[in-house]
């Protein structure tokens, strides 16, 4: 069976010869994302990874049926831009991948810090030498109460990294995780709401959790909240949020993703012209910190990424099923 990889980065390369020698694999590695016509190009009866910058809806799932690729992998773990549903109705079999939650939960807590002590604002004062302090007086965790939105793997990881702080965290969740209950209590979504001087956000892009802090949910939050995002950015609405942070009703952002991020994650685009103006107003704040889609990126987490996107092919091929099969 051949195998083609698309979106392939740099990081990636050595971790897929690896494979590509252990298994003695026919694959193609790729660097542009699967489309439309090059979907029309596969080898029948092929497998494709990808990661997931491109949405594979009906018609791209109809032309890689078409083409009677059975097989199909996504590097991320998150699989919102797949519609699985479809997947599934017309046989085509697909998985994600998996990877220790460590990174991404230390990423959130050095986000929070950033945000809590006003980093953003002190490095570019230190970037012209002043080293004034007005202005930049931050706030102890230990004083603090965080609410956890989401308490899977990742959102549980951040609990147990921030019981060490000394604050009070809040849950919530519509699955409870009996693993951190000693070190935090579930509440119900309005309280955390209302309740939290931190909310992070550790749910997976879902329908029902589209959008789910906009102007509304925001307004129920204390004055001076500050929101968290390493997960998926369209949990958050942009335009509540660029509402909010010109009241004050947001104290501050930490964002590693964004509403409309899509053409330009993971890309340099320094010398072109691009429109996303909700973006780049967004980030002129002084309180908002706005990073890469980074938060994954660790070696472990690159290297396994790459690892379940193989096996999880080759074993839903040679066994029917794998460890991280969606459908």
């Amino acid at each position: 069976m051949k195998i083609y990889a698309f979106e392939v980065r740099d990081d990636e390369i050595e971790y897929f010869a690896e494979l590509k020698k252990m298994y003695d694999l026919d694959l193609e590695l790729i660097g542009t994302a699967l489309d439309r016509e090059t979907i029309k190009t596969l080898v029948p009866g092929s497998a494709v990874s990808i990661l997931g910058l491109k949405e594979y809806k009906k018609e791209e799932l109809d032309l890689l049926k078409s083409r009677d690729v059975r097989y199909m992998s996504t590097r991320t773990i998150g699989y919102n831009h797949i519609d699985t549903a479809y997947a599934k109705e017309i046989g085509i079999h697909v998985c994600n991948a998996n990877y220790a939650p460590n990174g991404v939960a230390d990423y959130t807590v050095m986000m929070i810090l950033l945000c809590l002590r006003n980093y953003k604002q002190a490095l570019w004062r230190a970037n012209v030498n002043d080293y004034s302090l007005n202005g930049l007086i931050g706030k102890d965790v230990k004083d603090l109460t965080v609410g956890i939105l989401g308490t899977g793997k990742i959102g549980a990881a951040v609990i147990r990294n921030l019981s060490g702080f000394g604050c009070k965290i809040i849950a919530y969740d519509k699955y409870e995780n009996e693993s951190i209950k000693d070190i935090a209590m579930y509440v119900s979504f309005d309280e955390l709401l209302e309740s939290s001087d931190v909310i992070s956000l550790h749910m997976p892009l879902l329908p029902e959790t589209y959008h789910i802090i906009n102007q509304e949910t925001i307004q129920k939050m204390k004055k001076g909240v500050i929101l968290i995002n390493c997960a998926r950015g369209s949990l958050m609405d942009i335009e509540s949020l660029i509402n909010n942070i010109e009241t004050e009703q947001i104290g501050a952002l930490g964002l590693d993703c964004i509403e409309t991020e899509e053409n330009i994650v993971h890309k340099d685009r320094r010398t072109e012209i691009f429109s996303n103006r909700e973006m780049a107003y967004l980030r002129q704040f002084k309180n908002v910190i706005h990073t890469q889609h980074m938060a994954f990126y660790t070696e472990s987490a690159v290297k396994s990424m790459v690892t379940c996107g193989i096996n999880g092919l080759l074993d839903m091929a040679e066994k029917g099923t794998c460890d991280t099969q969606i459908c």
